[in-house]
């Protein structure tokens, strides 16, 4: 069984909020279109863009970016 990998809360998740909010306004899509993007529960996705998670898991990061389209890495950019 593969140990969960996580990014601890602070400026790496609020960077990721941040940058999946401004994704998904680009794109001209709500938050319910955007989870579904992502594979995900409408409230999972929620979390994830208002920053309320405490720590955020590497395969959700990767589930995100697939569904945008982007590498991971993108999501932590400045």
């Amino acid at each position: 069984m593969p140990i969960p990998i996580l990014i601890g809360m602070g400026i790496l998740v609020k960077k990721v909020a941040k940058n999946l909010k401004e994704l998904r306004k680009q794109r001209g899509i709500t938050q319910e279109e955007a989870a579904d993007l992502c594979e995900m529960e409408y409230k999972q996705y929620q979390r994830y863009e208002s920053n309320t998670l405490k720590d955020m898991r590497l395969s959700s990061i990767e589930k995100l970016a697939k569904g945008f389209g982007i590498e991971p890495s993108d999501l932590f950019a400045a």
